[in-house]
């Protein structure tokens, strides 16, 4: 079996992955203007993305898994290393190193493109927690002046005193 199938998927994962970050941008530029309806949208293609980068990744397994065993390979051990090492150099080879390495920068990329999304989040849950704060204050915060002893006499006594 030829590495193409395996070339192909990983193709096919790059560009999904390439998508996703771009989602990850706009959903960047949505949490800083607030856009809540359209990042719920945003994030359903971006569900639809996930979904299909999994299916994706099972079919680069099954190729990897037929490929090493097609190349009397252990499938468990088989990583992009032995592949390469196994491959003779010609384009198969620099195709594959190529596609290997782009595909690890934009999952950087887009690590770090999530955790700052990250950031955005946790801060505009903050800043709603605190808003719900100010708007609804505890029972204390709801007392004015001190607190005054019901056993104390003068606390009883009526503001107007006078003899009839």
């Amino acid at each position: 079996m030829s590495i193409r199938s395996i070339l192909s998927s990983l193709e096919r994962l790059l560009q999904l992955h390439q998508s996703l970050l771009e989602l990850s941008f706009q959903k960047t530029e949505l949490l800083k203007k607030g856009d809540i309806t359209t990042l719920q949208k945003l994030l359903k293609t971006e569900q639809k993305h996930i979904q299909a980068v999994d299916t994706m990744e099972k079919k680069r397994l099954d190729s990897t898994k037929v490929w090493s065993e097609t190349n009397q390979m252990v499938s468990d051990d088989v990583t992009v290393t032995t592949i390469l090492e196994a491959l003779p150099d010609g384009e198969e080879r620099n195709q594959l190193e190529s596609l290997t390495t782009k595909l690890a920068e934009t999952l950087v990329q887009l690590k770090a493109q999530e955790g700052l999304n990250q950031q955005l989040t946790n801060q505009s849950l903050q800043f709603v927690q605190m808003n719900l704060d100010m708007i609804a204050p505890s029972i204390k915060q709801m007392n004015y002046g001190n607190i005054k002893n019901q056993n104390d006499p003068q606390s009883k006594r009526s503001v107007f005193d006078s003899k009839a």
